[in-house]
């Protein structure tokens, strides 16, 4: 009879779970009780890590959609595409935790951080990679399969095309609403005129509040509204009022 009280995995650990989510060296990660500057370190280090776990997750997604698309499984890359949504929802969401943070507690931890910087992570410049290398594949599709996204979102918004768009559309949202959400918490923290830990001024983050991969995909909305059956009638009212 099995003894399902003992561990049969490799590894450390008491138990197979531990092992196998490796629970001792990931609750080891963060900085002990006597190292700390202060005890909101904790909080601070852990949504960042965590942070971290997320966008390693989304960027292999996002790397699993381009061979998806390559494939031309796009209802698959749809999907995957989805998941990589989430988890950038899920590290906006972790920004909450920061508003617990105060100004001046941050100013105290800020020592601990040396020059590091949230530019540095490893996981945002990954998807920063990726999402160029996704646009491109993208556009590649467009131009080989001779897509024309016009009549797609006119005639066809119920195709794996269309839905494939849309999903890229929620993922450069869900990039855009990241930033935005980050820049309002640091100006919280530190203010308008503050330069970050490395020695980047912090509104030079509003720089990139814009940035878009996809923007023929957004045009796509300004050219809907211009061919719409209301801009007629706008056009035929502002040579009237010319009259």
């Amino acid at each position: 009879m099995n003894d399902y009280s003992q561990p049969i995995l490799n590894g450390f650990g008491d138990t197979d779970y531990a092992r196998y989510m490796r629970t001792g060296e990931l609750l080891a990660l963060q900085r002990g009780p006597d190292d700390v500057v202060h005890h909101d370190e904790i909080m601070f280090q852990t949504v960042h890590q965590v942070t971290e776990l997320w966008l390693k997750l989304a960027d292999i997604e996002l790397r699993r959609a381009m061979t998806a698309i390559d494939d031309r499984d796009l209802r698959y890359a749809h999907a995957l595409l989805r998941r990589a949504v989430t988890a950038v929802g899920f590290v906006t969401a972790e920004l909450s935790m920061l508003q617990h943070l105060d100004p001046w507690t941050f100013q105290q931890i800020r020592v601990a951080l040396g020059h590091g910087s949230g530019f540095e992570s490893p996981g945002w410049a990954a998807v920063r990679r990726t999402s160029q290398e996704l646009a491109r594949c993208v556009d590649a599709l467009i131009r080989d399969d001779g897509i024309d996204l016009v009549t797609v979102y006119k005639e066809d918004a119920r195709s794996d095309v269309y839905e494939l768009m849309e999903a890229l559309i929620d993922w450069d949202e869900a990039l855009g609403l990241w930033r935005a959400r980050h820049f309002k918490l640091t100006v919280r923290i530190i203010g308008h005129t503050a330069v970050g830990t490395k020695g980047t001024p912090v509104e030079s983050l509003a720089a990139l509040l814009n940035r878009q991969y996809f923007p023929e995909l957004w045009r796509i909305r300004s050219l809907l509204t211009e061919q719409g059956p209301l801009a007629s009638d706008r056009s035929r009212s502002g040579t009237q009022r010319q009259d």
